[in-house]
This record gives structure tokens, sequence and C-alpha cells, in this order.
């Protein structure tokens, strides 16, 4: 059978997660005519679908729960027994889903972008075969990959979707599960970590390294590991594991000279792998690193002409905010000549209670690279809007140059930290000096007074530390 041909393409996006479809809005409004290819019937990939959206839906409810059991008396307030409907927990996350999936869909409308159901296929010519209901053959000036990444397993663990899970199992379970071990110490381990043991398991995290989120600066590594044990969360630091398998209704987990885990779940939370192959890339010539990551010059260009990528599937921190600017100065670039993102100054958010907030440098790597260096720490226990609150626990950490005073990186643990940290991004993207942040007006009282004190402490002018 003839696939149907439709040509005339400026751009095809391949994928319509962070990184694709928000490439082709802005594709559109610079004037592009512009096609989106998706495997799966609803827009919006991994973040909105699986990941980022659901799984902060989850967080809220549960932490609404954990603080009607244990938060509220200390504000003089009691409540009798509580109990929670998973059901409907579940139902709220997949609204939540829908409402913006089904945005996305009026966006490409609104935007006259053609979305296409089915197997992208890049073959010779910057032409895409799309197979679905019906194969399509679609023809562009560029095509752009934004394939995205898919959880990573353990090398002789496979995961059943069962006992073993991914992230997306982990996302929608039927029921509280007694035991939940969880590999893998960053964000995504710590998340569901967090919220299944507030909902009432018993949750071990198992981490090979030797600290919680290990790309975090470690100051925020030791604070956040005291708070997540002190919340009653159990960790097994420095531990490999050399199998997994079943036992009854539930896992043996084995771990390289201590006694096994044995829990009704296991939770494979280390990593992600990116989505470079099965769709003519590497058939077509394309480079792939040893990692499976496409490679990309600045541009985002791969090795083939005319065709670009973004997001997970060529490597960085994996991070929809990344794929999303890194599309959006991509299709800048192809209708402009010029598109950029500064990656120095790329946020990266931990979304447990309380939150980790990052961009820039760490200490410790600015230490290995012999920068000169001069840090301010706040605590949030000296701040009256954390206190008010009853979340005075963590702490804001500022690192500058020594000689320029210019911000290079900060670091936080305490409340709303991810949205405390966009001051300080904005910051570091106009190449301010902790000063300049220091000497900013800072309403009273508010959490965002702890980034002014850790700015003036850079100096060791804290009013309140």
């Amino acid at each position: 059978m003839m696939a149907d041909k439709k040509e005339g393409y400026d751009l095809v996006i391949i994928g319509a997660g962070p990184g694709g479809y928000i490439a082709a809005i802005r594709a559109a409004q610079l004037g592009l005519k512009v096609a989106c290819v998706e495997k799966d019937a609803v827009l919006g990939g991994t973040c909105l679908n699986i990941g980022c959206i659901p799984s902060k839906a989850l967080l809220e409810s549960s932490h609404k729960y954990a603080e009607c059991r244990t938060g509220l008396k200390a504000h003089g307030i009691m409540v009798g027994e509580t109990s929670f409907d998973l059901a409907t927990m579940m139902g709220r996350k997949d609204e939540i889903v829908k409402t913006l999936t089904s945005g996305i869909d009026y966006l490409f409308k609104k935007n006259k972008i053609e979305r296409f159901t089915g197997a992208a296929h890049i073959l010779d010519g910057l032409k895409v075969r799309v197979t679905g209901e019906k194969e399509l053959l679609l023809t562009a000036r560029a095509i752009l990959i934004a394939t995205g990444s898919r959880a990573a397993g353990l090398p002789g663990v496979a995961i059943d979707g069962t006992h073993v899970v991914s992230s997306t199992e982990a996302l929608a379970f039927a029921a509280v599960p007694k035991q939940l071990v969880v590999v893998g110490a960053g964000a995504v381990g710590l998340e569901l970590g967090s919220i299944w043991h507030r909902l009432g398991a018993e949750v071990t995290v198992v981490e090979y390294l030797d600290r919680v989120l290990p790309t975090a600066d470690r100051d925020m590594s030791k604070h956040a590991l005291r708070i997540f044990k002190k919340q009653g969360l159990k960790f097994l630091l420095g531990a490999k594991i050399t199998g997994i398998e079943q036992a009854g209704e539930g896992c043996r987990v084995n771990i390289s000279g201590k006694e096994p885990l044995v829990a009704e779940k296991v939770l494979l939370a280390a990593g992600r792998t990116p989505c470079s192959q099965g769709f003519g890339f590497e058939e077509l010539g394309g480079r792939i690193d040893k990692k499976g990551f496409i490679e990309v010059d600045s541009h985002w260009q791969t090795s083939l002409p005319g065709i670009y990528a973004i997001g997970d599937v060529i490597g960085g921190a994996m991070l929809a905010h990344k794929a999303s600017e890194e599309g959006v100065a991509c299709v800048e670039y192809m209708a402009t000549g010029y598109g950029h993102v500064n990656y120095q100054a790329m946020p990266s958010i931990v979304y447990t209670h309380p939150e980790v907030a990052s961009v820039g440098r760490t200490e410790d790597s600015l230490l290995e690279e012999a920068v000169p260096i001069k840090t301010g720490i706040f605590y949030f226990k000296g701040n009256g809007r954390a206190l008010a609150l009853g979340e005075s626990d963590g702490l804001v950490k500022v690192i500058a140059h020594h000689d320029t005073d210019r911000i290079l990186g900060v670091h936080i643990i305490g409340p709303q930290a991810g949205d405390l940290l966009a001051e300080a991004v904005v910051a570091m993207e106009y190449g301010a000096s902790s000063e300049d942040l220091a000497r900013a007006f800072h309403a009273h009282p508010t959490l965002s007074e702890a980034l002014k004190e850790a700015a003036l402490n850079v100096a060791k002018a804290a009013i309140h530390g």
C-alpha cells in the first residue's frame, strides 16, 4: 500500500514532550509550517503523562494527608482520625494530566501545527515515514528529534511492572505497598519514596554512591539526608545491588556484603536512558555516543545535515525545562540564525518536603578546578516567615567568585525552595554579584529574606545570622 504524501513542511518534529511540543509552538510563531509526530495518543510526553505532573499531584495530596496526621497540632488545630481514598487521589492526578494534555491539543490547533499519531522513521532526503492508522510520508526542510528518554534498568534486573517497577507503575499503584525498596537516591527515587512513605509504606532507599542526591552540593545532600531520616525514610548508602528475585508475593533484594531486603515492591529509579534508536537516525549514519546519546553541535545540529536533536536524547541534565529551552533556541536558530541556552543558569529542583533547589556550580566542583570562591550560608530557623509557617528546617547557600563576587551557584533546601530559586536564576542570567543580590529589597516577612541574608553572609554581613 502506498503511503500518503504530505510535503512542504519547514519542520517535522519527532516527539511531543516538553521539548518537542514547545519547539513546535515556537516554530509556528516564527512563521514555519510545522508537523509533529507522536507515537502516543496523547501529547506531553513523559513529563506531563507519567513524570513531572502526576508525581507533583501525588506529592501534594500525600503531603496534605501527612500534615493532617502530624502537622496541625502545633498550630492548635485538632483533627480526629484521618484516612485517605487512594482512588480519589489517583483520579485527581489523572484529571490534572488530562487538563494539561488537552491544553496542548488546543495550542497545536491555535498555532496551526499538524499533528500525526504513530511511529516515526527518518528516511534519506529529510523524509519521515509515519506508521499509524495509515502510513504517511512527510517531507521537510528540517527534522527535529525530541524523543526523550525512558527509565534505565539494572544489569540482570528486569522491570516486570508488578513487583519490580519503574516510575510509571509507581505513579499508579492500586494500593499502598507494605514495604517499598527504592533503588536510587536521586530526585525520582526520593520524590516517589516520599509519596508512598507518607501514605503508610515502609520505604528503604538503596543508593550505590555514598550520599543522597549525588549531583547536589554536598551541604545540601547532608542536610537532606538528616531531614529525610527524621521523616522516617530508611537509607542504605554505598550499597551495590547484586540481584532482585521474586519471593512469595514480593521481592528479595540482594545487596553485596549486606543482608537482603524483602519488599512487596521494588522501584528502579537509577536514572534514565535516551530513546535514540529505532527510528532510522543511526541507520542513516547519525552519530550516537557510547551511552546512547545523539551527538550535536552548539546549535543542536546532528551529524546529519538538516537533522537536529534536543532534550534528554542528547544528554546533559534530563530536565523538562532544559528540553523546552533547547527547543525554543533550536528553532529560533533555524528561523533567525541565532539561538542560545545558558546552561550555567539552569535550575534543578527536587520536590520533596522540604524542596531541594539549585542553580549553577557546586562547591566541590569549583574547588576541584581550583576556582577561588567565597560562600554565604543562612539557616531558615532565623527567618520569621519560615518560623510562622512551621517550616524552619533548611538553609540557603550562595557561592561567589572570590575576586569578582559574581554568583557561581545558589543552593536551597527549605520551604518553597523551587520558587525562591527563580530569583537566583535571573541574577545569574544577568551576571549579578552576591552584593547585587544582598542590596536588593526583599519584603519582610518573606522566605526570600533567607536568600538576601545568605548573599549578605558572603561578605560576612548577615544581619540575622
